[in-house]
């Protein structure tokens, strides 16, 4: 049984959306990236390590999960990169005071439905201050019951879902890791929907 300091694991889907940010390794040069609930940052090192300006950030009621970024960084020679405390469905200063953003990772981070709206309120926070930023976010399905649809047509938010195979990740084995294995994993795109709803 995991206690409260999920972002000490490298999860299935970080690998996933660290593949996603690798095939699309080309367009991330210059980009402003902030991932959420970080952890060990496999995403946002990724992101780094292909030329994006990346922020990391995990809950800063979860010290040890902040250090573990910071860690990520050192070990992988991104001494720079900046770790914020960032707690979802709170405005802390640090938030903000968040640079402009033009992507927002988050992976696995509907793992718990308690979490689910302090999730999306911080997002739509994010995408309401950069209206052209999305939040490319995946997610382990462990529930046919747990869904964010309503939360997100609450939240004047719309997603794309992004098919596995399009990007490669449809795998059990990516990049010489068994993660994610045997893991129902899915991908989306969250941005914010137009006035028409669209």
């Amino acid at each position: 049984v995991l206690d409260s300091q999920y972002g000490m694991y490298v999860w299935p889907c970080a690998v996933v959306l660290a593949q996603y940010l690798w095939v699309h390794r080309s367009s991330l040069p210059g980009k402003r990236v902030l991932e959420i609930g970080a952890g060990v940052s496999l995403p946002g090192v990724v992101a780094a390590k292909c030329g994006a300006e990346v922020t990391l950030s995990d809950s800063e009621e979860l010290p040890r999960c902040l250090q573990n970024c910071r860690r990520s960084c050192l070990a992988n020679r991104l001494p720079h990169v900046p770790v914020l405390g960032l707690t979802w469905g709170r405005m802390s200063p640090e938030l903000l005071a968040l640079a402009p953003i033009d992507i927002i990772l988050g992976s696995d981070v509907f793992f718990d439905p308690k979490d689910f709206e302090d999730v999306l309120t911080t997002i739509y926070f994010l995408l309401e201050k950069n209206p052209h930023a999305q939040f490319w976010t995946t997610y382990q399905v462990r529930s046919a019951d747990w869904s964010i649809e309503a939360l997100l047509c609450k939240w004047k938010l719309k997603s794309i879902h992004v098919p596995l195979s399009s990007f490669g990740a449809d795998k059990e084995h990516l990049g010489s890791s068994s993660l994610p294995g045997r893991h129902t994993i899915e991908m989306m795109i969250i941005s914010l929907a137009r006035s028409d709803g669209t």
